[in-house]
């Protein structure tokens, strides 16, 4: 049951691989009409496994769940014109298409879709924005890590500098994109235009470079990479203990001396190497050594459950499948079913009144060709023409019902 804030909202979603599609895919979990267009030859990511299930990775099936899925070769002048057709009455459309593909077409937003649809809003994700010495240049989440700086902080000290591993800049770009939309809707309301909305992987990564940033623009020293440890807090780390490492993280005065209660270490607390937490940084080795020798008397898991319950943030390192499991994960519903053949990650977004909802698994290839252009407008021959021309696919399965 679609139980969503922005039922009644139909994004065209153009884009491919990951920023894009996790955007769409959030507004589809709060209730948006999606309909997916892929290329002839599909998404990229449906080819990045294994793991394989039904011709398709898994990682197409993490971004791609509450969608309609078709395929039009927009190249073509009359899968253009399918386009506009879906366009007129859709509030969003999403693409990532290399910049100036749609200028290319006749399709750029200044000069034809604001005319055409002045509601529309246009959301473009794309790798260094459109101008500038990297605009319309390609990226991808790896390559903006590197030249963004996050690689550069990200690493053992004295190690080399270290990708992230996980696609952060791409996911934080989506978020970003759907930030803008729904800027951009909001706005809609008082002017009664749409506008365009630019997301940029290199403005992304840049603006996650928090603290280390604003720390080099007071202190004019190039950030290191500092491991596990927070450059700006101690203890703030990774530590050993008699059996699994655990993270702890006290970030004030009082959350230290509560960690220093628990393990027997109560003269830290006033000792002036460590009773404030500049001079806790400035002597963090000593400090770490300290804490270390310490915790090698606990039990990490038990250590870490009755820190965070005295109030000192403080956790294990779990692994994905420790995750997963957990019941905290299951009671935030952050693993979520379709049926008995989807799982994913569940939506972070928690709304009281219009909560996201689950109702559709990722399309396979070109499923909802026929369903969505009949539901558009077009008539069974017009669709059987189209694709004997090859505009449009459809899913092997698919079947023409042959009554109007």
């Amino acid at each position: 049951m679609n139980t969503g804030a922005l039922q009644g909202i139909k994004v065209i979603d153009l884009s491919r691989v990951l920023g894009g599609p996790f955007s769409a895919q959030v507004l589809a979990d709060h209730g948006a009409e999606v309909i997916k267009v892929e290329p002839p030859q599909k998404d990229e990511t449906r080819f990045w496994g294994p793991p394989f299930k039904n011709d398709s990775a898994a990682y197409f099936s993490g971004l791609n769940r509450n969608k309609q899925g078709i395929s039009v070769d927009l190249t073509q002048a009359e899968g253009q014109q399918i386009l506009l057709k879906l366009l007129s009455d859709a509030d969003i459309l999403i693409e990532n298409f290399k910049i100036g593909t749609l200028e290319k077409w006749g399709l750029g937003f200044d000069d034809f879709l604001s005319k055409k649809f002045p509601k529309l809003i246009h959301c473009r994700v794309s790798g260094f924005g459109t101008d500038g010495p990297l605009g319309a240049l390609p990226g991808y989440d790896s390559v903006i890590q590197a030249i963004s700086g996050i690689m550069s902080v990200n690493g053992e000290p004295g190690g080399e500098p270290l990708r992230v591993g996980l696609p952060v800049v791409d996911m934080v770009t989506g978020l970003n994109a759907v930030i803008g939309i729904l800027l951009a809707l909001q706005a809609r309301h008082a002017t009664g235009k749409g506008q365009f909305v630019e997301a940029a992987l290199f403005d992304t990564g840049v603006s996650l470079l928090h603290p280390h940033i604003p720390n080099f623009l007071w202190s004019g020293k190039v950030p290191q990479r500092t491991g596990n440890a927070h450059p700006n807090i101690s203890p703030y780390d990774a530590y050993k203990t008699k059996t699994s490492p655990v993270y702890i993280a006290a970030g004030n005065n009082n959350q230290f001396e509560k960690l220093c209660n628990k393990l027997n270490l109560k003269s830290l607390v006033i000792d002036p190497r460590f009773d404030t937490n500049a001079n806790r940084c400035h002597n963090r080795t000593e400090l770490k050594q300290i804490l270390e020798k310490k915790l090698s008397e606990f039990d990490g898991e038990l250590l870490a459950s009755e820190l965070i319950h005295l109030g000192v943030p403080c956790g294990p390192i779990l692994n994905v499948d420790q995750i997963i499991q957990h019941p905290h994960t299951q009671h935030r519903e952050m693993i979520v079913t379709i049926g008995n053949e989807y799982q994913g990650i569940g939506s972070p977004i928690k709304l009281s009144k219009t909560p996201p909802s689950y109702r559709i698994v990722p399309p396979a290839f070109a499923q909802d060709t026929l369903h969505v252009l009949k539901n558009n407008g077009f008539s069974l021959a017009q669709i059987e023409l189209l694709i004997e021309k090859g505009i449009i696919h459809q899913h092997e399965n698919s079947v023409i019902v042959t009554t109007e």
